[in-house]
């Protein structure tokens, strides 16, 4: 690890330290500050976090389970690697998974929830007319959140959550392919009508489109801007 890219926790804040350890760890490893296969050493994290390296160790353990990490016996923690097998392999479970929250969300989801989700497809426009490509990942990261919180379904959500975080780092990338954008709004307004239509078959073949195509495009994208992944 290079010194000093991790920033001091927010002590402040409310939630549990080994969370906030957890999650700066984690926030690193997406945004690239640490690099895929680099060596992940517990006493300068604890250093650079502030902390002990009680919590560092928690979080290790948590991210190697959420895929971000790999253990190796006698050498340490490393940065997970990403394939393009990967890559499909998380996308495959994620139509399936997402097909099934927005089945549940046309049976489940409320007035006020279809409201909001209305106001996404305006505020993703507005977005994508501005070019604003960070609020863009923002606006489609609130947007499928709202259809998982409709399915009422709270594991459901935590797994698409993790299999998502996963593969973060390529989010803007993927949706400034190209066409992308506006191809996304137009299936997000496809799935918005499907739910509001109370027609899970439909919502659910839908958000499976619209996460194969998401799918096409981040492989697409990473192959065109020279992402460095394993065969």
């Amino acid at each position: 690890m290079d010194s000093k890219r991790l920033l001091p926790v927010n002590l402040d804040s409310y939630k549990p330290l080994r969370e906030l350890v957890l999650e700066a760890i984690r926030d690193a490893i997406i945004n690239g500050t640490l690099k895929p296969r680099e060596r992940l050493m517990e006493i300068q994290m604890a250093e650079e976090l502030g902390v002990s390296r009680t919590p560092i160790r928690e979080a290790l353990r948590k991210l190697e389970l959420e895929g971000f990490i790999v253990m190796i016996p006698r050498k340490g923690a490393f940065v997970a690697d990403m394939t393009f097998k990967d890559i499909a392999d998380i996308f495959e479970i994620r139509a399936a998974l997402e097909g099934l929250a927005a089945a549940l969300a046309a049976e489940r989801i409320t007035d006020e929830e279809l409201e909001k989700m209305e106001r996404h497809l305006v505020e993703k426009a507005d977005a994508i007319a501005h070019g604003d490509m960070e609020r863009l990942v923002e606006v489609d990261t609130d947007f499928h959140e709202s259809i998982y919180k409709a399915s009422r379904n709270d594991r459901l959500q935590g797994i698409i959550n993790n299999l998502r975080e996963q593969i973060q780092r390529f989010r803007a990338t993927s949706l400034a392919y190209p066409g992308r954008m506006k191809q996304s709004l137009d299936e997000h307004r496809a799935i918005v009508e499907a739910i509001h239509a109370r027609d899970a078959a439909l919502a659910r073949q839908v958000t499976q489109e619209h996460i194969e195509n998401a799918e096409q495009s981040m492989i697409e994208s990473i192959k065109k801007d020279g992402f460095q992944l394993s065969n």
